[in-house]
């Protein structure tokens, strides 16, 4: 196994290339629960039938445990967004058209989103009124058990010789799709890009036929789950979306 072509580097987590292989190694520190579950998700997703890169081994590496499945040639969503600018537009239908394909299966085994958005927000630095607030919106959304990504961003998208594949199923979970739109468009902000935030969130409602406040609902409770984890500033910018609403 060879480990000295590496095409990713994460906070605690580092992917080799090795031919036709993916090594995702895990540093220190990683609680091997998590790891065991990506794996098992991972597994489980390849059920559903979504081209994505199959699972090969769970090892370890000089101590460390690592994740092996296939390497995917191709380039990403992203990369082709930034090499052909002329086609942006045609790339986010794509990028829609493979989100509402990730929605359309159902994994009866997946963790369920609402505990894990439960959970998070409970750790969320946010004044008990707020928390109480959201927790009490995220009880009052509708029950639904879609398999939702929770990282569908433009490069976790690989378009190969083959076909599109989506890469990255660490934070699969099954619920409601919207919830999964709101963690895309605020993924864009995130990155800056709130025009392509506004066209992506327009084009999602439109091809799966939700309506944009449904969505934007959403938004707080999304944003307070995820501010948990990320940077300062990546957190200030959540926590604000958390707090600026008008709770009904």
């Amino acid at each position: 196994m060879k480990l000295d072509n590496v095409i990713a580097v994460r906070k605690n987590k580092t992917v080799y290339r090795d031919g036709d292989r993916c090594i995702k190694v895990f540093h220190e520190g990683f609680s091997k629960a998590d790891i065991l579950n990506e794996a098992l998700n991972l597994a489980r997703i390849e059920g559903t039938g979504l081209p994505i890169p199959k699972l090969l081994e769970v090892t370890t590496v000089n101590g460390e445990w690592a994740i092996i499945y296939e390497y995917i040639e191709g380039e990403t969503l992203a990369q082709l967004m930034e090499k052909h600018p002329e086609k942006r537009d045609e790339y986010l239908s794509q990028f829609v058209d493979l989100q509402l394909l990730v929605q359309s299966k159902t994994c009866p085994l997946l963790n369920k989103l609402k505990d894990k958005m439960n959970s998070k927000i409970s750790q969320a630095k946010l004044d008990a009124t707020t928390r109480y607030e959201l927790h009490t919106r995220l009880e009052g959304m509708p029950k639904h058990n879609k398999v939702c990504h929770g990282d569908f961003n433009p490069s976790n998208i690989v378009i190969s010789k083959d076909g599109p594949y989506i890469l990255d199923w660490s934070h699969v979970t099954q619920g409601n799709a919207s919830a999964d739109a709101a963690r895309t468009y605020l993924l864009f902000c995130l990155s800056g890009d709130t025009e392509t935030a506004e066209k992506y969130l327009s084009l999602f409602c439109k091809k799966s036929d939700t309506a944009k406040q449904y969505v934007q609902k959403w938004m707080p409770i999304v944003a307070a789950s995820q501010s948990v984890k990320g940077n300062e500033q990546e957190r200030e910018f959540l926590l604000r979306w958390a707090d600026v609403v008008d709770y009904e």
